[in-house]
């Protein structure tokens, strides 16, 4: 989180219906948005991030990616910036991944609404939807050698430097 906002103008975390808001890193400042419907997956709530979001490019990261690198971060704005494109996502292997994503939100906005009404709820067909640029893996481990950007913790053990095992 503190990442994120050492890059972009407002943080918004987009919440599930009803959930509690969480506790913040202490000088992060966030704008709480609820997601309107229950478990219909991370691309609503994209889109409910995207609805209360008022700027032209919006960046999307997961609640569960600490180790996001802010040069990486720019780096994606500056290629959405400059090029004729609606998102901007990173190359890492054989394909781009779905998070950190940069979007252009009017047409972004667009899509995400079509593909929910067809039954979709992933993030990445949102990408394949629009024009997107894909920043290369040279380019961004450059700034992030370790690859830490793509990060995300599903279980304690995925902290960095966390030990594997069980928690108790």
């Amino acid at each position: 989180m503190l990442r994120l906002a050492e890059v972009v103008g407002e943080v918004l975390v987009v919440l599930a219906p009803g959930a509690d808001h969480p506790a913040m890193p202490p000088g992060v400042t966030v704008r709480m948005v609820e997601d309107a419907t229950a478990d219909a997956g991370p691309l609503a709530g994209v889109l409910a991030g995207l609805g209360a979001t008022e700027t032209e490019l919006a960046m999307v990261v997961g609640g569960d990616m600490p180790t996001l690198v802010t040069g990486v971060l720019r780096e994606m704005l500056r290629v959405a910036i400059a090029a004729p494109v609606e998102a901007v996502a990173l190359h890492d292997g054989d394909g781009f991944w779905p998070l950190p994503l940069v979007l252009r939100v009017a047409p972004a906005t667009e899509a995400a609404h079509v593909l929910l009404h067809e039954g979709e709820r992933r993030l990445r067909a949102l990408a394949q939807r629009l024009r997107i640029a894909i920043v290369d893996e040279t380019t961004w481990r450059a700034l992030d050698p370790r690859g830490v950007t793509l990060a995300d913790v599903d279980v304690p053990s995925d902290l960095p430097g966390a030990s594997p095992g069980p928690i108790a």
